[in-house]
């Protein structure tokens, strides 16, 4: 599946379990597989097979949205730096499994959503785009992640077409550089630009 003027095409659509994109692919006539971390010994041999499907589908970019686990050091090590998630706090702020609830539980003014390239820690690795979200008086956890998500759906194509056009760099010291930095509008960009 391509959109047109995007610079990428989905080829397939994986998961460790049954998720609603598995069907939206079908939909679509995406094909798609699961690999079930129950199915495996050890962590480290799901991500085996993991590597396997994707090297299977050719896949250049792997873009990561509601995997709730860790993926093992040699999937990282395949396919970094082209190995995107989500988050739904403005990291580093709130990273772990309940950013929002997290957030609200802190007494945040703000959160926000951010798109990271993929290491070997908890939502650590180098951002490739942020936004800001205001938290409100009356927010639940419902509202907020409800709003932040919406965020997120508008940084992650922006910050995947990016990397897709090449012009996402990953310094040794971990600091996103996007060549053309100054044409994007509305996001809001890890690290500031300086001038």
């Amino acid at each position: 599946m391509r959109r047109p003027g995007f610079p990428a095409r989905v080829v397939a659509i994986g998961a460790d379990r049954d998720a609603d994109g598995l069907a939206l692919g079908e939909e679509f006539g995406i094909p798609s597989f699961v690999v079930p971390y129950g199915a495996f010994a050890t962590r480290e041999e799901w991500g085996d097979e993991l590597i396997v499907q994707l090297h299977q589908w050719d896949a250049d970019l792997v873009v990561l949205s509601g995997l709730m686990r860790l993926l093992p050091p040699r999937v990282v090590a395949a396919f970094t730096p082209n190995l995107l998630n989500t988050h739904p706090a403005y990291l580093p702020e709130f990273p772990g499994a309940h950013a929002v609830r997290d957030a609200l539980a802190a007494g945040a003014t703000e959160t926000g959503a951010s798109v990271i390239v993929v290491d070997d820690g908890v939502d650590s690795g180098p951002i490739v785009a942020q936004r800001r979200v205001p938290v409100l008086p009356d927010d639940t956890e419902d509202s907020l992640a409800a709003r932040v998500l919406a965020e997120e759906h508008r940084i992650y194509p922006q910050a995947l077409r990016w990397l897709c056009e090449d012009r996402v760099t990953v310094g040794a010291d971990g600091r996103v550089v996007i060549r053309g930095l100054r044409e994007a509008r509305g996001a809001l960009l890890s690290p500031a630009p300086d001038a």
